[in-house]
């Protein structure tokens, strides 16, 4: 069977060799890089036990330096499936989701006419280049020099000049015996309908060679240099070499720098990634005068699992990121992702780095934003949410935009963090406490309703209440596996104190973490203290029932640590419960009691009870028991009742 010209190249563009490689062996992790797509094992075509075989995911091919094995993706598909070439390609080719194109008999005939058209667009950037010191081109010269590129940058974009003669390239390149057609079919003439001769695509421009993966030259870009010309860029049209949705501006130089610093930006244009290399940024890219697709995603993605989209601060830029977010959500994956980088408002990366300097820029890409701010920002930004109508508009609307999330972890990761946005936005703000004070139990209270000061209830349950959330939280922390297992009790798990509802977050966005090693619970504590500026093990270990419990020691076992977990959440779900309705029953007392209100305290305090039979310790500052605590809250009950009655 014969393939279609550019069907192999694209495959292998969208394909990741350490990924197909990975699934047959195990990489060394001391010797691999997967950052800069540097991949070490043993050998899987000999017998050996050191990691000499060796993966390149950036240039797509394998080697050993023991049985010197070497090929590419195909070539490993073929050796290990023990296929032959077109079985491989069709294997590869079901992994990527491209359909096997049709039998086609003119595939070879199609090939050799690509190279000819590739061999007139490297004709053509000669040409260009050597108009750009013609007299003609001096006012192309001096645009240039005002946007500070020197001769250096003019060489390695191998930047040129269209003069505005209508026919100079046709001419220059019909008179070195290359096919009229032939220079129409690559896009840089144009055939009028009337039958009359070609005239050049394009005139008067400041031309930017396009270049695919491999380095060769499929389409150009042309900046016009009169005001009064009606597209300021012009892209050479779809070819059997260029495909505009499928390609990236500066692919090759870009994906080799990407390789050594672990990141890619994305830009808008070509000037954008010409001051953004000069300025030691080479590690840029950009679409071709259109918003990004998802061919030019998954082409990103190749290159880097998190690239960073930096867009001009203008109402065009914020527009292209959101719409972005909508062709990037259905594609996420597990280490696929992006972040945004969006400027100052009015400024392009050359303008910032004019101003400002590189160092500026760098500060910009180093606060770049994950893509569920973005998100959240488009749905609620300008907006208000004053009625229970919005609310729920608000909500059917980011409903919408996290089911076409395909990855479940994603979705629940995605739907974890705007729960979160939602609450801060929905819940009145309260100052955080200062963290470092060991005396914060000491601390002024902070400012309450008038409706809680009075209660006399709700003062009551409050220590026990701040006492059995830091157990559930510590015993989390300490036996990540524990709480891996009652994970879903811990997202609905309502936490009241303040630090303590940051370190519950914390421990919910850092729990999926590896785990798998003695040292996890350190590990999962480490990481939860870099996210939140303090260690969240000291902070609730202050009391000292809570470090006396039983169960937190590390060398817990394991089943108990689990029951004990889950009825600790369950008790702390039922008490408050009942100290709702406490509450409730209480504001009921500010009238006339009756007896269905006397009823409704005595059930919630027998559920109240019922709940805290747990003695976490015999600390004096914890002080009563379940049993001492619930006679008191009921004798409080009781003189409040009568006062009430008391004419």
């Amino acid at each position: 069977m014969s393939l279609p010209p550019g069907f192999i190249d694209e495959l292998r563009d969208r394909t990741s060799i350490a990924q197909v490689v990975g699934r047959k062996l195990s990489w060394d992790a001391r010797k691999s890089n997967p950052g800069k797509g540097d991949y070490w094992s043993p050998c899987p075509f000999h017998a050996e036990k050191t990691a000499s075989f060796h993966v390149d995911d950036q240039k797509g091919f394998f080697y050993c330096f023991g049985c010197h094995a070497k090929g590419n993706v195909y070539s490993f598909i073929q050796e290990t499936e023990n296929v032959n070439f077109m079985e491989a390609v069709e294997i590869l080719a079901r992994e990527a989701g491209m359909p096997m194109p049709a039998q086609d008999p003119r595939a070879q005939e199609k090939a050799d006419q690509r190279t000819v058209l590739v061999d007139i667009m490297e004709r053509a950037v000669q040409f260009y280049r050597l108009q750009l010191r013609t007299n003609a081109a001096s006012a192309a010269r001096d645009y240039l020099e005002k946007r500070g590129l020197p001769e250096t940058t003019l060489e390695q974009f191998q930047i040129g000049y269209a003069d505005n003669n209508r026919n100079g390239l046709f001419q220059h390149l019909t008179g070195k015996g290359v096919s009229s057609d032939d220079i129409v079919e690559a896009g840089l003439a144009i055939k009028p309908d009337d039958g009359g001769n070609p005239f050049d695509r394009f005139r008067n421009r400041i031309m930017f060679p396009i270049r695919d993966a491999r380095g060769r030259c499929t389409a150009f870009g042309g900046r016009a240099m009169d005001a009064n010309q009606p597209a300021k860029y012009l892209n050479s049209p779809e070819t059997p070499l260029f495909d505009k949705g499928r390609s990236l501006y500066n692919h090759q130089p870009a994906r080799e720098a990407a390789g050594k610093v672990q990141s890619l930006i994305v830009a808008e244009g070509y000037m954008d990634v010409i001051a953004l290399s000069q300025a030691g940024f080479k590690h840029a890219v950009a679409p071709l005068g259109t918003a990004i697709t998802a061919d030019q995603l998954q082409l990103m993605w190749r290159i880097t699992p998190e690239p960073i989209i930096a867009l001009d601060g203008d109402k065009a830029g914020l527009r292209a990121a959101m719409r972005l977010i909508d062709i990037a959500l259905p594609l996420l994956e597990a280490g696929k992702s992006l972040r945004f980088c969006i400027l100052p408002e009015g400024q392009d990366p050359d303008d910032l780095i004019k101003a400002s300097g590189a160092k500026a820029m760098t500060a910009l890409l180093d606060t770049a934003q994950p893509m569920v701010k973005l998100l959240w920002q488009r749905e609620t930004e300008g907006h208000v949410f004053d009625s229970p109508e919005r609310r729920a508009a608000l909500d059917a609307s980011l409903r919408t935009a996290l089911n076409s999330i395909q990855d479940r972890s994603i979705k629940t990761h995605y739907g974890q963090i705007i729960k979160d946005y939602r609450f801060e936005l929905f819940t009145q703000k309260r100052p955080q406490q200062a963290w470092g004070n060991k005396n914060w139990r000491n601390k002024a209270p902070e400012k309450a309703t008038e409706g809680l000061k009075s209660s006399l209830l709700a003062q009551s349950v409050q220590g026990d209440v701040l006492l059995r959330e830091a157990v559930i939280l510590l015993a989390a922390i300490l036996h990540p596996k524990a709480a891996l297992a009652n994970e879903t009790a811990l997202e609905k798990c309502h936490i009241n104190t303040h630090d303590f509802k940051e370190i519950q977050n914390a421990l919910l966005a850092n729990l999926h973490e590896d785990l798998s090693d003695d040292n996890a619970p350190d590990d999962l504590a480490k990481k939860m203290a870099d996210q939140l500026g303090y260690n969240p093990v000291d902070r609730l270990t202050e009391l000292k029932a809570v470090r006396s419990h039983p169960y937190l020691r590390i060398d817990a076992d394991m089943t108990q640590v689990r029951r004990t977990l889950d009825e600790e959440l369950t008790k702390h779900a039922a008490i408050l419960g009942a100290r709702r309705e406490m509450q409730e029953a209480e504001e009921e007392l500010s009238g006339m009691a009756d007896e269905s209100t006397t009823w409704r305290i005595q059930q919630a305090t027998e559920a109240r009870n019922k709940a805290t039979r747990t003695d976490y310790g015999n600390e004096d500052s914890s002080g009563d028991n379940s049993e001492n605590l619930s006679q008191g809250l009921q004798k409080m009950l009781d003189d409040q009742i009568w006062v009430k009655k008391k004419p």
